[in-house]
């Protein structure tokens, strides 16, 4: 039997060229959107990561550096972001936010390509236009469309973490992504959980799996010595990171805000006493840590990495502090793992239902059905539908790690069942 890389291999040429045309028709209006908007609302991200960049070309303290008015947006990556963002800082403003689009786009079409194979190599001919379809339709998601308008780098980390996890025979050391991915934004870090728990037997002391311990010391290796890198390069900037700006959430932006949809957020805005709302996030926290991470552990000894992954990304959102709508762009190898093999009509439903919610503005309907003022209805339900992506993701880890595997045991049944008939 051939592998997916050879019937790939020897898929006709000419049917990349429209699928190629696809994705930039659907791709123009976007970009186009964001990027001639006003000068002082585009890309604000990209411009934060250029400006840790400039301060350390101007020698000044990183993280008192701030991007310009009316953002005033201070730097709050690790040292070695501001390290890697140098080169951005090197080119025009103009030419980075043409570079850094475009490079979102392709990174998506990367991530859909390695999220979506099991069921790319079973369309055949056809892959080229169905590829094009669904790179459209992740990019048209609202996690995606904020990577766009902010010019954010969650959807790179998400392809870094993938990468590790799923490519069949990688020409870098596995790990080694997972590593960069953490030391450049630390909520990457949950995949190093994914990768010990995977690795070891806790119960008995040896390595489970060969080549996921070598992969989890390899991104312990690289993680550590991108940490302690800035430490020799800029000591003073590290030490203001590691001692002091990390421990102030409060320079991310309003943790109350409704684009805050981690858990703490949702819990945040119920304005319940602080000690109250601390130890709620707490409790909460370890539940969907121990449910998400366990289930995550299930998927990958079951042979289905990619809703391991899923699984994973997931928790890097609903466990940090605070998680922004761009962090959920994990939805794209989430619905990449409902999707599986495309061959089960109730998943590909499943799925479709969950792209249509992500692709809605549904906090900001919250936030409209609040400001109405109907007694009941608007403080009830419309702080539901204000958490909706947070709350949405809390039912995927549910999703994923239970109704997901029984679907797939009795899909299976059912085609076991069909051969023997046959």
């Amino acid at each position: 039997m051939r592998t997916g890389e050879t019937i790939i291999a020897r898929r006709p040429l000419w049917a990349w060229p429209p699928a190629l045309v696809i994705v930039v028709c659907a791709a123009v209006p976007l970009v186009a959107y964001w990027l001639t908007n006003p000068a002082d609302q585009r890309l604000v991200d990209l411009d934060v990561y250029r400006t840790g960049g400039e301060s350390l070309l101007l020698g000044v303290p990183l993280y008192d550096a701030i991007t310009p008015a009316p953002q005033l947006l201070p730097f709050t990556y690790p040292p070695i972001a501001a390290m890697l963002a140098v080169p951005l800082a090197a080119i025009p403003w103009p030419l980075a936010q043409w570079v850094w689009t475009a490079a979102i786009v392709v990174t998506l079409a990367v991530t859909v390509r390695y999220a979506f194979r099991p069921s790319l190599e079973r369309v055949r001919v056809a892959m080229p236009l169905v590829f094009a379809v669904l790179v459209v339709a992740c990019l048209y998601l609202m996690p995606i469309r904020d990577q766009i308008r902010f010019g954010q780098v969650d959807l790179f980390l998400v392809a870094l973490c993938l990468l590790d996890c799923v490519v069949r025979r990688p020409w870098w050391p596995r790990g080694m992504l997972i590593g960069v991915a953490t030391a450049v934004k630390l909520t990457p870090g949950v995949f190093l959980i994914y990768l010990a728990i995977t690795a070891f037997s806790w119960r008995k002391p040896y390595m489970r799996d060969g080549e996921q311990g070598r992969a989890f010391f390899m991104a312990v290796f690289t993680a550590a010595l991108l940490t302690v890198l800035p430490f020799l390069v800029i000591p003073a900037d590290a030490k203001d990171f590691w001692f002091s700006a990390l421990l102030d959430p409060g320079r991310l932006g309003a943790n109350a805000a409704t684009t805050n949809q981690s858990v703490r957020g949702m819990l945040i805005r119920l304005y319940l006493p602080d000690s109250i709302t601390s130890a709620l996030w707490l409790v909460a926290v370890a539940a969907i840590g121990w449910y998400g991470f366990r289930r995550a552990r299930a998927a990958f000894l079951d042979g289905d990495p990619m809703t391991a992954v899923a699984l994973t990304g997931l928790m890097a959102v609903l466990l940090s502090p605070v998680a922004w709508i761009h962090h959920l762009a994990w939805t794209v190898v989430v619905l990449a793992a409902l999707v599986g093999t495309g061959t089960d009509r109730v998943r590909l439903l499943v799925a479709g239902g969950v792209w249509l919610f992500y692709v809605m503005p549904v906090p900001w309907w919250g936030v409209s059905l609040k400001a109405l003022e109907i007694p009941v209805l608007s403080p009830v339900l419309g702080k539901i539908v204000q958490n909706g992506f947070g709350l949405g993701a809390v039912a995927l880890v549910w999703l994923l790690g239970s109704w997901l595997p029984r679907r797939r045991a009795v899909h299976t049944s059912r085609a076991v069942a069909g051969d023997v008939c046959a």
